[in-house]
Parts: structure tokens; sequence; C-alpha cells
């Protein structure tokens, strides 16, 4: 809880994401929406990708060269590398109760502007001595991406409480040519290389999902509303969020 002139907020909240097809946007949006009902201040940082070894491709969609602009970011992957990044006013100073980070998976680990942010002067003042979730957007192995944020905002001082994984449909083959495909076109289509594939992206209980797990974590906030029995009986579903343990167990 803050005071804003002269007056009390409630809890503060941030979002701080990537995302190149609004994925990690719209997670946040749906989380963003259920905490401002239950009285917090939740706002929204997209950090920029603006390395200029990684950057160019992104700024178009579909990719010019979808399959060649994907595998050429596994090398930087692999490695855990980090590069130049643009991090909005929200996600270099200020006190928050929460901070939330929203992660795409690149090639099973955490994204290369997420990590450039989350080993950044920028991170350690924003996280240091604060609670911080974390969700992350992926096909497969999210379990690899959620521990690498999580040690990440850990090592910049922050306090772990939860996180939680959106996964595209379709096992490894079939969802990888779905988002080449999806990359190359701009849109689902039926089949890639003569393959049949499922939609990619978030799945349609997406939304149900970031509900019930913002509702979680805005029960844990002091001075927020408790939300109605609904959206109480979401968040304690099984399904609706990824605990520790089941991280710990990917």
């Amino acid at each position: 809880m803050s005071l804003n002139g002269g007056g009390v907020v409630g809890p503060r909240v941030l979002f701080v994401y990537f995302t190149y097809t609004q994925q990690s946007l719209k997670v946040a949006e749906a989380m963003a929406a259920v905490l401002r009902d239950r009285g917090c201040d939740a706002r929204l940082a997209r950090i920029e990708l603006t390395d200029s070894r990684y950057a160019e491709r992104f700024t178009r969609f579909p990719l010019r060269h979808a399959i060649f602009d994907v595998l050429g970011m596994m090398p930087a992957q692999l490695r855990s590398a980090t590069g130049e990044i643009r991090i909005p006013d929200e996600a270099a100073d200020g006190d928050y109760d929460l901070v939330v980070i929203g992660s795409p998976t690149w090639w099973i680990k955490t994204s290369v502007p997420i990590r450039s942010y989350l080993t950044s002067d920028a991170a350690g003042r924003i996280l240091n001595n604060t609670r911080f979730a974390t969700y992350v957007v992926c096909r497969r192995y999210w379990g690899f991406n959620l521990r690498g944020v999580r040690k990440l905002g850990i090592e910049r001082g922050g306090q772990y409480v939860d996180g939680i994984h959106f996964s595209f449909a379709g096992g490894q083959i079939r969802s990888l040519l779905s988002l080449i495909s999806y990359f190359g076109k701009g849109e689902n289509r039926e089949r890639y290389l003569g393959v049949k594939i499922p939609p990619t992206n978030l799945k349609p209980d997406y939304v149900e999902q970031a509900q019930a797990f913002a509702t979680r974590l805005a029960d844990r906030l002091p001075d927020t509303a408790q939300g109605g029995a609904d959206a109480a009986g979401a968040a304690a579903s099984p399904a609706a969020a990824t605990t520790q343990a089941e991280a710990d167990g990917r």
C-alpha cells in the first residue's frame, strides 16, 4: 500500500514482460484486470530487445525467414546470452508490493530480453526485498524457463512466491512446426510441410487460468478485497497454477 497525493492506494503490482507475438501481453492484461478489481495499482512494463545482434528480425511480423530466424537464436539461448534492451521507467526504479515477470520460452530457456533484464541493475532495484511471481509461455519444457526466472530473480534479492505456465497445443514436433508456420505466415494453418498441425499460441482457456492465478496472488497481498466464491474456487483448482514443487519436477 502507498500514498498518492495524500490518498491511500492499494498494493502496487508491476508486470514486467517481453513479447513478440503478444502472448505474454495477453496473459499480463488478464492478470492485471483481476488485480485492479481487487484494488491494486497494477502497471505493465514491456522490455524491448534493442541489441543489434538479435533485434532486427523482431522488427516485423511475420518473420522474413521463419526457420532461419528461429534457429538463429539458438546459439545465444544455449549459452544463456544477454544483450542490450530498453527498460521502461516503471521497471527501472520504484517500490512495489509484487512484481510479476512474464517470459516466453526460447529453446527451452528464459528468453534473451528477460534474462538481460533480470541481470540488470534496474532489476536489482525493483526486486530487492520484493515478492515476485513468474509466468512462462511455451511450447514445451516450461520448467527450465520458470526455474531460470526464479533463480535470477532470487539472485537480484527478490522473494519468490509462485509461478504458472501456459503451454501450446501439440507435442514437441508438431508444436514446433505450428510455431514456425505461424512465424512465417502470421496466421494459423492446418498443415505445414504436409504435416497436420494444431493451432499455436495460447490455448482458449488461458484467460481462466490467468485470472485464477492472479486471484491467488491477490489473496496474498495486504489490503485487497476478497474475491467472489467463483474466483476463489478457480484459484484452488489444481490445474490453475504451477506450484514450486511441480516446477522442480520438470
